[in-house]
């Protein structure tokens, strides 16, 4: 039985197609991968990350990441919560990027697990002879610091989700981080808004969906309560009218 693959040996670069695919090859893999309809207020969505996605995988100096692969799965999880087919349409989503579904979920885990369990937020620091998950650090900002690094707002995003399953609460945090790390606070702070607002904007969506949905039952359940009305009248007239025949 061979070893679990370790979070720094999971952050090696992948090695890119001579011929990368064009923007329309992924969103047919996609649509290839997962064949159903998407409800429409999640749609729009989906198609801007995988857009997004797509560029990031696909530049030059790409290389999965696993704080990324956190980002990825975080976003995928609070987007999509409550829906049936949330993992098949990440893994449409993973494939058509041409990665592996079940690294970015495993290594996803594997730092949510690390996380949780450091005891603190001062814990969470780049230390390439401490913890696992602070190797990981360690190694990520080593690639920041000599470039072979290509930031997302998905890395932003899984920094934050590092950040909340450490128990920090304060902006502090995220700035000892971050510096730490060599990324600018300005844009992380920026991407995490913007992630936000997306994360508001779909909640809103999904509210108004969710009345418009409830009025439609409503509607459906009045609409059958008159016409089972108008049945049972009918058939009450009729059988006036054959108990009338029958005693003439």
């Amino acid at each position: 039985m061979g070893s679990r693959p370790s979070l720094q040996s999971a952050a090696a670069t992948h090695e890119h197609h001579p011929i990368p695919p064009t923007v329309a090859d992924t969103k047919a893999a996609f649509l290839e991968g997962f064949k159903r309809p998407l409800p429409g207020i999640y749609s729009t969505v989906i198609q801007e990350l995988l857009v997004q996605q797509h560029l990031f995988r696909w530049n030059v100096t790409y290389s999965y990441n696993a704080i990324t692969a956190l980002g990825v799965v975080s976003i995928f999880d609070q987007l999509l919560e409550g829906l049936p087919e949330q993992d098949p349409i990440f893994e449409a989503f993973i494939k058509a990027l041409q990665e592996d579904p079940a690294q970015y979920r495993g290594d996803a885990r594997r730092l949510e697990e690390a996380a949780g369990s450091l005891g603190g937020p001062e814990n969470l620091k780049p230390d390439a002879e401490g913890s696992e998950i602070q190797k990981t650090l360690a190694q990520t900002a080593e690639a920041i610091k000599s470039g072979n690094f290509l930031y997302t707002r998905f890395f932003a995003v899984g920094l934050f989700r590092l950040l909340e399953l450490a128990g920090a609460k304060g902006p502090k945090a995220l700035s000892g981080l971050t510096s730490a790390l060599g990324v600018p606070l300005e844009r992380v702070n920026a991407d995490l808004l913007t992630y936000k607002n997306v994360l508001s904007k779909l909640q809103a969506a999904k509210e108004i969906m969710k009345e418009f949905l409830e009025r439609e039952k409503k509607k459906t359940a009045q609409r059958l309560a008159e016409k089972q009305a108008k049945q049972a009248a009918q058939s009450g007239e009729s059988a006036d009218g054959k108990a009338a025949e029958v005693a003439a």
